[in-house]
């Protein structure tokens, strides 16, 4: 043997040593069991008792504090429709006067009067009109919140199922693998295959078992944040119900037009810009009545008292009692509500043309949803023919290989890891295209039935 056969042969020696005192350290790290693998999704999933979609949607409409904070907001628009309603109060004035102070014991007067205020000019009106007009818009603000609130909860829920359907995924993959390891240790242990195979599937092992736990990690937090959006109590065990399909997940169907159409008539945001609308010009005849004067109509009685003493016939007490009546009105000689009428004619333009832009915005908001509905349709039904199936067959046909020693590990540890990319892919299709669906229904308005499951 030449000095370079000798050189390389106590190489390979030598990494052979290391590659089998590594494997004895990897066979240490016990794996997770297929059981304990199998039961991982349990921990999140309940096919018959699970929460759905619109379970969740549901609860954080009844148990979440901010939208139950805004629902107060109501009451209060409530409030001021009731306020604007009453009349004034009419006034009572009472006077007396005496003379005992100033050295006339003799000399009083007493009065007592009443007044009334009258509105004119459509100011009662008016102002009902803005106390109403102010509930409208509060009510569609509330439906707003309660719509943004319903996407909050479906954003989230969809987070957690892809990242319960990759965990899946990893899961399974790394089951067979661990299989794998224990079909490879027994053929290293009878000299059948070099231990290199063996610790390069433990790499792959470990590489998943990292995955997962990332991706566990989402889904605790998703979970978490659903919680808190639905008002559930952080101690309280949630699992899901759904998991994603293909198709339309929500089962809306309908064209773009349509689509447009009913968004227009039905988003809360909209009702909410031409309620402002209304009540803009509900404060400008507010502000043009106020210029009109009121009229307050008073009536007075009297009753005075007064004493002479330095008369031929002795001392005379004179007693009258009088009714006074009159009407007090305020003169608009310099305040003439100028300021009030152009603000309100400023508030109307200003209303007019947010409303104008908020439909140009739901309108393209709704087309964007429709146009991603579709595409995302058309990517899946690609993907499903020509990359998932064809991917996980070529997987099985390759590890079936494997095992009867036509392939290396390295070759299958490839091609596992493009089918884990594509299952990966595939994820963010579904959920892509679950988001389109909610972004859909959402932006047509649909509160009610917006998040509605797929096995609802």
């Amino acid at each position: 043997m030449n000095p370079k056969d000798l050189l390389r042969t106590s190489s390979y020696v030598i990494v052979a040593a290391c590659i089998s005192f590594r494997t004895s350290r990897l066979a240490a790290q016990a794996p997770p069991a297929p059981a304990q693998v199998a039961n991982e999704a349990a921990t999140y999933v309940d096919a018959a008792n699970g929460s759905s979609a619109v379970d969740m949607v549901r609860r954080a409409v009844t148990s979440n504090r901010s939208l139950a904070a805004a629902r107060l907001n109501v009451g209060r628009a409530q409030a001021r429709v009731l306020q604007a309603e009453l009349y004034p109060n009419p006034s009572l004035d009472l006077e007396h006067t005496t003379g005992r102070l100033t050295g006339a014991p003799d000399e009083h007067e007493s009065s007592a009067g009443v007044s009334f205020p009258l509105e004119l000019g459509g100011k009662r009106r008016s102002r009902i009109d803005v106390a109403r007009a102010e509930l409208d818009v509060v009510r569609a603000q509330f439906a707003e919140r309660q719509r943004q609130l319903t996407n909050d909860v479906l954003s989230a829920f969809v987070e957690a199922l892809a990242s319960l359907r990759e965990l899946d995924t990893t899961a399974r993959l790394n089951e067979l693998d661990t299989e794998t390891g224990r079909y490879l240790e027994t053929r290293v242990k009878e000299g059948d295959v070099a231990p290199l195979e063996l610790q390069l599937l433990r790499v792959e092992i470990d590489r998943l078992r990292s995955r997962r736990e990332l991706l566990r990690g989402r889904l605790d937090a998703a979970i978490v944040r659903l919680k808190a959006l639905a008002g559930i109590a952080p101690e309280e065990q949630v699992r899901l119900r759904e998991q994603f399909v293909a198709g339309n997940p929500l089962g809306y169907s309908t064209s773009v037009d349509e689509a447009v159409s009913h968004a227009l008539g039905n988003r809360p945001d909209l009702a909410a810009a031409r309620a402002n609308e209304r009540a803009a010009e509900a404060s400008l005849r507010l502000a043009r009545a106020q210029a009109i004067p009121d009229l307050t109509p008073f009536g007075r009685f009297s009753s005075s008292a007064s004493a002479f003493d330095d008369t031929p016939v002795g001392k005379i007490t004179d007693r009258s009692k009088s009714i006074g009546i009159g009407v007090s009105i305020t003169l608009p000689v310099f305040n003439r509500n100028q300021g009030l009428r152009a603000e309100a004619a400023a508030a109307i333009t200003q209303a007019q043309q947010e409303r104008a832009y908020l439909e140009t915005t739901v309108r393209a908001e709704v087309e964007s949803a429709y146009r991603r509905l579709k595409t995302t349709e058309a990517a899946l039904s690609i993907f499903e023919s020509g990359v998932i199936e064809r991917s996980t067959e070529n997987l099985k046909t390759l590890r079936a290989a494997y095992q009867l020693g036509e392939y290396r590990i390295t070759d299958l540890i490839a091609e596992q890891r493009r089918v884990v990319d594509a299952q990966r892919e595939y994820t963010e299709l579904l959920a892509e295209h679950y988001r389109a669906a909610v972004d859909l229904q959402l932006a047509t308005g649909d509160l009610l039935t917006a998040g509605k499951g797929t096995t609802e």
